[in-house]
């Protein structure tokens, strides 16, 4: 299954290094990522793939936002299904 991880907060070092670790040691791969630095500003989305995961979706989603409150960002995570849906016009 894939999913969409978004990311939003002030820019520091290491943002995407911690993000990544956290993804790859539950088992999940990155398929794409974009991301961009606007004035102070950090944004990234990325594509990943979890049918590999060691962990549910939801403990993923609960690390996931644990690990957005340590680094003072806002990451979630949606099936890719739910975020088409929603962002359909």
């Amino acid at each position: 299954m894939r999913a969409i991880v978004t990311v939003i907060g002030h820019d520091r070092t290491g943002i995407i290094a911690e993000i990544s670790m956290l993804l790859f040691k539950a088992g999940v791969n990155i398929l794409d990522i974009n991301q961009t630095v606007m004035q102070e500003f950090f944004t990234m989305t990325m594509l990943v793939d979890t049918k590999d995961a060691t962990i549910s979706f939801e403990e993923l989603s609960k690390r996931l936002a644990d690990k957005g409150e340590e680094m003072k960002l806002n990451i979630r995570i949606q099936r890719e299904d739910i975020f088409n849906a929603m962002h359909r016009i």
